[in-house]
């Protein structure tokens, strides 16, 4: 069941079809279009040009990293993710190239490629739920990842599963309608409200 989100105003079908399931089909995903996920984020603006962004992935049919990155997960998270065919860790590097300052908008320049993955998945038929319930040290030890950056999040890709094959509360949650905040509580013509 695609939960399309009903707008209010005119919105693309990618964006309304794009959601954040937990339930996952046993469907694995070829390399071609694990490769396609990755050159559409590679695409997003970044500020000077760093794409600070770095990603570490894994399919089931890599059981070693695969568990290594399902396993820095919390348990919560752990117990529907690791119905997703593919795993990834986002990284994003928090100095800029050119200088060695702080680049203070390296979590927004990852939002960013995460984002336009996101919605290549969307229109690939496939659907992606990002985590940040994740113990990120402990990625970040595994991973042998460098001082200087900092693991964010991990994304759980895959094709539809079906919700019953969930836990209750999961199933819930999976088939509850999807809601948005009133534009008028975020959007502000002239100060802040």
């Amino acid at each position: 069941m695609i939960k399309k989100a009903k707008t209010k105003h005119k919105v693309i079908e990618i964006i309304k079809n794009r959601w954040s399931p937990r339930s996952f089909s046993g469907k694995e995903i070829d390399q071609e279009s694990i490769s396609s996920l990755f050159e559409a984020a590679s695409w997003a603006a970044s500020a000077f040009n760093e794409q600070p962004w770095r990603f570490i992935y894994a399919t089931k049919n890599n059981d070693k990293i695969y568990k290594q990155i399902l396993d820095s997960l919390i348990d919560w998270n752990q117990n529907w993710a690791k119905s997703a065919p593919l795993l990834i860790l986002t990284v994003t590097k928090l100095k800029f190239s050119h200088n060695n300052e702080p680049n203070r908008t390296a979590f927004y320049d990852l939002g960013q490629a995460i984002g336009q993955l996101g919605l290549q998945a969307s229109s690939m038929g496939l659907f992606v739920h990002q985590m940040t319930g994740f113990d990120n040290e402990k990625a970040e030890k595994t991973f042998n990842i460098p001082e200087g950056y900092i693991a964010v999040s991990v994304l759980a890709v895959g094709y539809l599963g079906k919700a019953k094959d969930l836990n209750e509360d999961l199933e819930k949650m999976e088939i509850s309608p999807r809601e948005r905040k009133n534009m008028d509580s975020f959007v502000f013509e002239g100060d802040f409200k």
